[in-house]
């Protein structure tokens, strides 16, 4: 690998060395690449159509309460048990 291809920022070149320039403006130098690396990753993204979101929130809401009558049913047997061995009832 040659050094300009490691320097290299999306379509930018990085000709600085770390140390170069000052604090100031290093700081926003930083801000500024980290800004266009955001948008860079939120171009990547894809978006679910309508009806991919619909299924997803169903099967979310499907799993989410499957997952509470488990814990509730293990909350009931576990109270009937412990009145049991304590209570005698």
């Amino acid at each position: 690998m040659t050094e300009s291809s490691t320097a290299q920022t999306g379509s930018r070149a990085v000709r600085q060395r770390p140390g170069d320039g000052n604090p100031f403006s290093r700081f926003f130098a930083a801000v500024s690449l980290f800004v266009r690396q955001i948008l860079d990753e939120l171009r990547k993204v894809v978006r679910p159509t309508g009806s991919e979101l619909l299924n997803f929130t169903v099967v979310v809401i499907l799993f989410v309460l499957a997952i509470m009558a488990i814990v509730a049913g293990l909350d009931f047997l576990l109270h009937r048990l412990v009145l049991w061995v304590f209570a005698g009832s």
